[in-house]
């Protein structure tokens, strides 16, 4: 009788012990969640900013459209180049998110068409996890990146992305580059979407140079018109990442705490 109510003593203080666990995990997943959903939101008027200097400039320059995507030079080489960057985790207790990322692109890059003999796949995946199942499933995997850990750290990630992104389409003028990310919904849930960052095709330009001036001086572009667009280009590529990784890692704490409420 004495080992029962002993090791019944040790299961309570385990429970008590893993309730413990479970309840700080929450917190840190909550807090975190509130710290990603203000990052996304403080990106607005830098975004708007990006979106102005775009306008004035593709207005002010005479673009050739379909090279406007180009991060390089204008080699045709690239035309049948289809890459995707997955935002994904490295960590487990997140429920189906890595799963859920992972089965959205396969089938979205399925859909393009990017699986076909014609076309060069190229995929770089954020997290170990997603990447172990992209790789699964017979994907073209480029590079796994790190999870960031806090939001001082996505910054690094996202420039670090963009460079080896450029040098891999240093001769790709006309390839096709998507983000795939679990975009955070109301309720503590998230949803798989996707977005086309390159090229930057027509009705993207047309639409910009319809953005009218908030005031009445006109702006004026300095420097080499063409540098300057490309320099807003990145900085457009550089804010669509930073909110994606954003994104992905408020739904993954609210996946994770989904899991720990269960």
């Amino acid at each position: 009788m004495s080992n029962t109510a002993a090791n019944l003593r040790h299961k309570i203080d385990s429970a008590s012990d893993l309730k413990g666990v479970v309840r700080t995990m929450k917190a840190l997943a909550a807090s975190s969640i509130s710290q990603y959903e203000k990052s996304v939101s403080s990106l607005t008027d830098y975004y708007r900013t990006v979106e102005l200097g775009l306008s004035a400039t593709i207005q002010a320059v005479d673009v050739n459209l379909p090279a406007v995507g180009a991060i390089s030079n204008t080699d045709k080489q690239g035309d049948n180049i289809v890459s995707a960057i997955v935002f994904g985790s490295d960590q487990g207790l997140v429920g189906q998110f890595n799963e859920d990322i992972a089965d959205f692109a396969i089938k979205a890059l399925a859909d393009l068409g990017a699986q076909s003999q014609t076309t060069q796949l190229q995929v770089w995946a954020v997290g170990e996890r997603v990447y172990s199942r992209l790789a699964d499933a017979g994907l073209s995997m480029e590079k796994s990146f790190t999870v960031p850990t806090s939001i001082n750290e996505i910054t690094a990630l996202v420039g670090q992305i963009q460079i080896d992104s450029e040098t891999h389409l240093a001769n790709a003028s006309a390839a096709r580059v998507y983000v795939f990310y679990n975009q955070m919904q109301s309720g503590a849930q998230y949803q798989p979407i996707s977005q086309r960052l390159l090229p930057l095709d027509q009705k993207w330009q047309r639409e910009l140079a319809q953005i009218p001036w908030p005031t009445k001086r006109l702006p004026e572009i300095l420097g080499s018109n063409d540098m300057t667009l490309r320099a807003l280009i990145r900085e457009y590529i550089f804010i669509s990442l930073y909110r994606a990784c954003a994104e992905s890692l408020a739904s993954e704490n609210a996946s994770r705490l989904a899991a720990m409420q269960s």
